[in-house]
């Protein structure tokens, strides 16, 4: 490692640290990836640094090798950093799991006759306003100001230059037909972007009408508007007072408990909280808040997001924030200042603070997942856990599934479903396992793979890991086989759960009342569940295509027709005889009619 010490470039770049046994340790970035590298050691005699964080201190102590990317420019080892530690993991790095989005609203005055829409991209165009984030409530907003104001409520409409039902009920002058004047038209929407942040005039209105369906006895009405007011209430963060006068402000608070940080985020427009929300991120090793500011910010504004605000607020000072800054203006064309607070805006970093401290307080100990790291001889505290299952019956139909575990909880929004054409348990889950280690770059590894199988499926894992370089271990829990065959009576089960130790697979069996095992055990069941439901769609898929095909004049084209027509084989079921006979002809639709009638269990 010293030979390649001395012989770094002075260029901007990304280094990485490996233990002894190849293990990617810790990623960092440069300006100069010799000065950078240097820092990190003494050479008389050749140790880590005395000035390093206990963190870096230990990650040092313990780096047998180095590797280094050079890249052209300073944001570039910023941008590749930061993607880097999200698909490999490594130990000593912070991982920021934060891949929301969140929606805006926009209008794209190019238009004759614009309208307010939602997205969460940049839109192209040369003169587009945008408004927001505003969490997940744009929709509710959005379709408030449409029932009050008459714009354009359908594109096609313009396209088409024909008046539609909106016009006849009242909720829109028709442009499309000429019956209101472009400078008319301006008007209301002047008054419609007023009402975007304009909260309480908003909730007035939607109680009124609630009031009203509710006079009527239209209940269902009256509750669609109530739940109406609630997401435009809802708000992680909320002050009904003026927090910054007219500004519009992004605000960053991290705070760190222990083990634990929080990240707050707070967006002002016009000097109301529109949007908030928050991350907890669960680190190994005790986190450092210039780091966790880096992360947050880099992540959020790398995606796609329209930049709103007049400047980005921090709660303390960070190594690089110049660094940030210069990389987001670049992105954005524009000058933008990240500035720690002054006597002016100091209330919303308090904010901030608070609703951290509070988040921390409802945060549960870890102990369950702590007392697997020691029985395991894991490397993390799996904070967030992967399983995976297969499914098929006699090779056909052949599924997998992934469910993912975190902070307490099933997350679906992160599930996934595989197609598979592997011929045997073994190259299915080599295939499944293979498919998802390459999307780490999407989506971050997690702490731990959890598989559905022996000690087989767990050296398919480990070399698919290893070919990775990324930080994730993993678990095998094996079912009771009786009779050939896997036995899961729930709380009885004796299964075996295979790990590594000192390089070695290891078997355990745990007591049927152990938490540890009951707990692996549920995230076994939850993934065979799902890979047996998403198994049983495609077997049934399957054998209506073979139906289909039976049927007497149906071939392939006439099939594909069909499908591309109905979109589902239950939609080509549930047809009528004159929709069967514009798409075929009348001797087709009356045979596949007489078909499903006399075969009722298909």
């Amino acid at each position: 490692m010293l030979k390649t010490i001395k012989s770094l470039p002075d260029k901007p770049g990304v280094y990485q640290y490996y233990d002894e046994n190849g293990k990617l340790l810790y990623i960092g970035k440069a300006k100069s990836l010799k000065k950078r590298v240097k820092s990190y050691f003494r050479f008389n005699p050749f140790r880590p640094a005395d000035n390093l964080s206990p963190r870096i201190y230990k990650m040092i102590s313990e780096a047998k090798k180095l590797e280094y990317i050079v890249v052209e420019n300073e944001n570039d080892a910023l941008i590749l950093e930061n993607s880097l530690i999200k698909q490999l993991k490594p130990k000593y790095n912070i991982l920021l799991r934060d891949d929301k989005t969140y929606p805006y609203i926009y209008i794209n005055f190019e238009e004759d006759f614009p309208r307010l829409e939602i997205t969460r991209k940049i839109i192209k165009g040369k003169n587009i306003k945008y408004f927001g984030p505003f969490s997940n409530r744009a929709s509710a907003l959005l379709k408030t100001i449409y029932e009050e104001i008459p714009l354009v409520q359908s594109k096609s409409c313009l396209k088409g230059k024909k008046a539609c039902l909106y016009h006849q009920i009242g909720k829109c002058l028709a442009p499309c037909e000429g019956k209101i004047t472009k400078d008319e038209y301006k008007k209301l929407v002047k008054k419609a972007i007023k009402l975007i942040h304009n909260k309480e005039k908003i909730i007035k209105i939607l109680e009124r009408k609630m009031n009203k369906f509710a006079e009527n006895l239209q209940f269902e009405e009256a509750a669609e508007i109530r739940d109406r007011i609630k997401a435009i209430n809802e708000a992680e963060i909320y002050s009904n007072v003026d927090l910054v006068k007219l500004k519009d402000i992004d605000v960053f608070v991290v705070e760190i408990f222990n083990k634990k940080a929080v990240i707050i985020r707070i967006f002002v427009r016009e000097g109301k909280v529109v949007a908030s929300s928050h991350n907890i991120i669960n680190s190994q090793i005790t986190p450092e808040k210039g780091e966790i500011y880096t992360r947050a910010i880099l992540e959020f504004y790398s995606t796609q997001t329209p930049f709103t605000s007049n400047e980005i607020l921090v709660g303390d000072e960070f190594e690089e924030k110049n660094w940030l800054e210069n990389v987001l203006c670049k992105k954005f064309n524009k000058k933008i200042k990240i500035d720690t607070p002054n006597r002016n805006n100091k209330n919303l970093i308090e904010l901030a603070k608070i609703n951290a401290l509070e988040i921390i307080k409802n945060q549960k100990e870890d102990t369950l997942l702590e007392e697997i790291k020691i029985l395991f001889n894991l490397q993390n505290t799996p904070y967030k856990i992967e399983t995976f299952d297969t499914s098929h019956m006699a090779g056909s139909a052949t599924v997998g599934s992934m469910i993912v575990w975190e902070n307490d909880k099933f997350k679906k929004e992160d599930y996934r479903l595989y197609h598979l054409e592997g011929k045997d348990e073994y190259s299915q889950m080599q295939e499944l396992l293979l498919r998802r280690a390459k999307s780490f770059d999407k989506l971050s590894p997690p702490e731990l793979w959890l598989i559905d199988g022996g000690k087989a499926q767990l050296n398919i894992a480990k070399e698919i890991i290893s070919s990775t370089s990324a930080n994730v271990d993993i678990l095998a829990i094996s079912k009771e086989k009786i009779d050939s065959k896997a036995h899961r009576a729930k709380g009885k089960a004796k299964d075996k759960i295979y790990f590594e130790f000192n390089g070695k697979i290891e078997k355990m069996e745990l007591n049927e009342n152990d938490k540890r095992l009951q707990f692996l055990q549920k995230l076994r069941d939850e993934a065979h569940r799902f890979a047996i439901e998403f198994h049983r769609k495609v077997k049934r898929k399957k054998d209506l295509e073979i139906d289909l095909l039976k049927i007497k004049g149906i071939g392939k084209a006439k099939m594909t027709k069909l499908l591309n027509y109905f979109g589902t084989f239950e939609n080509i079921k549930k047809a009528s005889f004159e929709e069967l006979k514009n798409l075929l002809n009348e001797k087709d639709a009356k045979n596949i009619i007489d078909y499903f009638q006399n075969h009722q269990h298909i």
